[in-house]
Parts: structure tokens; sequence; C-alpha cells
């Protein structure tokens, strides 16, 4: 991984940064079976291809950036699943590998590149609540310490740290804790890697634990590690507020990529109620009007929500 910080490259030269979408329910949506507390990360064992396809047409879409299937990959998922330590990591570099293929695959494509940045990948870094798969992403309290998360993150850091991409995503994390304590880990231990760090958030000031994103912002504010913070998979509605309190406590890109909607029921693994029915890109215009720089989508979004995104800025641009 360089050491430069990738995002403020990008914006430097452009005004917006567009993420990919939903990558699990995609694969769910294209036929795969992803009720298995690996989630996603099955996949890498199982349809890989799927994995790397579903990228590429993100690209294609518009997406400036691929976050890789990693997100409930973790040694202890893998060796319930009777792995060794080596094989995990293994596919968890597999991980990277796909989305590094399918970005040289689309940067290929005739006429795909017209106009074009060449695209980031972002290791994808869920947290501890994922790989509990029982929704507590979405609540927080987990009961640890913040060494115990710094121990429990640790060697899957070192592990997608220097496995190709171009930054680390940790994502959906609930609390202000968990935050820290993988802010703290990069600064300490991984000095020339960039993340960015994403909250998930139960109304439009606090995180599913009910931090302040305000106050997280600002704790995080100061370390070079972090390259962007935001909130993901979480209501489209609560954006607009959640990132004005992050603006006011960092300086920062803010990052929004928000569920489509719908409230994900942890015990039926089954997402419940309606998407928003605004469409997303113009949802998007609020949210960059509100001071976000990068946005895309995560559970229930589409590569046709990116595409949208994408030709309604590409557009008003020119």
């Amino acid at each position: 991984m360089s050491t430069s910080n990738p995002l403020a490259a990008w914006l430097a030269r452009s005004p917006r940064l567009i993420l990919d979408g939903a990558l699990a329910t995609e694969l769910e949506r294209r036929g795969a079976d992803l009720k298995d507390p690996l989630w996603s990360a099955r996949l890498l064992m199982e349809q890989p291809d799927l994995i790397r396809q579903v990228h590429v047409d993100y690209y294609l879409a518009g997406a400036d950036v691929a976050t890789t299937a990693s997100y409930q990959a973790s040694f202890s998922g893998f060796a319930q699943r009777g792995l060794n330590a080596e094989q995990a990591a293994d596919l968890m570099r597999l991980s990277v590998q796909l989305a590094c293929e399918a970005r040289d695959q689309f940067w290929q494509t005739p006429g795909a590149r017209d106009g074009r940045h060449f695209p980031l990948v972002a290791a994808s870094v869920g947290p501890y609540g994922a790989v509990l798969a029982d929704g507590s992403e979405y609540r927080g309290h987990y009961g640890l310490s913040e060494a115990q998360l710094q121990d429990f993150h640790r060697p899957r850091l070192q592990v997608l740290a220097n496995a190709g991409a171009d930054l680390l995503a940790v994502e959906t994390v609930p609390c202000a804790l968990e935050a820290r304590a993988v802010a703290r880990l990069l600064a300490s231990e991984f000095p020339g890697t960039s993340a960015w760090i994403s909250l998930s958030c139960r109304d439009a000031a606090h995180s599913c634990e009910g931090d302040p994103v305000e106050a997280i912002a600002a704790e995080l504010d100061g370390l070079p590690s972090v390259a962007a913070i935001g909130v993901n998979c979480t209501a489209p509605e609560h954006l607009p507020g959640l990132i004005t309190a992050m603006r006011r406590g960092t300086t920062k890109p803010v990052l929004v990529y928000p569920n489509a909607g719908e409230v994900y029921d942890a015990e039926a693994k089954v997402w419940r109620g309606g998407a928003d029915p605004r469409p997303f890109a113009h949802m998007a215009d609020d949210w960059a009007a509100a001071g976000a720089t990068l946005i895309g989508g995560c559970c229930r979004t589409t590569p046709a929500d990116i595409h949208g995104l994408f030709t309604r800025w590409t557009s008003t641009a020119a």
C-alpha cells in the first residue's frame, strides 16, 4: 500500500469521488446464497468470478472505487470453516486481487476510461460486530476494551494493508470505542497506511451505540492515517444531519454511502421495510450540498444507482 493519501490526491484534481454500491446484496440479487456467517466472504471460496464481475460492473457504472469482499472475512470466521491462518490470509489477499483484476479489466475496455481517472481499490475492514454475524454492527455495546478490539483487528489489518489495495475501508463501525481503537492502531503500527473510517448511525447525530458523531469526527481529525470520515449502511434520511455534524468536527473529507432505507433483520438475515422512494442521484445532490465529497451506496443499492449518479454528475459537469 502506498504511503501517500490516495483520497487527497484524487480530490486535488476532482471535486468528488464516486464510491461503488452494495456488494453482498448485489451478489444475492444475482443468485448467490449468502445466508452464512461469512456473508460475502463465503464467495471468496465458492464463486470468486462472480465477485470480480460485480466489481467490473460497478467500475463500468461509474464508480471510482471498488470495495473488496473482505468485510466479514476474519481469521476466526474462516477457522470455523476449517481453514488455517495461512489459508484465511490467502482468501483476504484474494479479495484485493479480484478487485484489482476487475479494475484492470475495466481500464482495458474500449471507451470505458474516457474522461475517467484510474480508479482505486479499498480493502474492506468490517467491524468486530460483523464477525459475530448477529447484527451487532447496528447496535455496538460489544463489552470489549480498546485493547481487545485492537487485538481483534491487528492480524487482519496486517494482511490487508499489504495486499495491494490503495487504502483501507474501515466500515459500519457502531461506536466511538471501536473507531478510536482502529484509528490509534493504524497510527501506531501502520503509519504509512491510509484508511477511511465510516460509522453506522441510528439517527442524524449519533452512532448506533449512541455516541455523538461530531465528537467522533473531532477525535479522529488529528490522525494522519485517517484519510476520510463518514457514515455507511445508514438510512438516507439521516445523512444531511450527519454530514453537517461531522463537518463541524473535522476538516477531513466526509464520505457517505447509505443503504437503500430498509432495516436489517439480523435474526432472519433479511432486509425489511421499503426503500427510500427518492431517486438515489437526487438524494446524492443533497449530500454533496451538505459537504460530502465521497458518495456511493451500501446494502440494497445497485450498479444502476451508481450509474445514475455518474451520469447526473457527468452531465452537470459538462
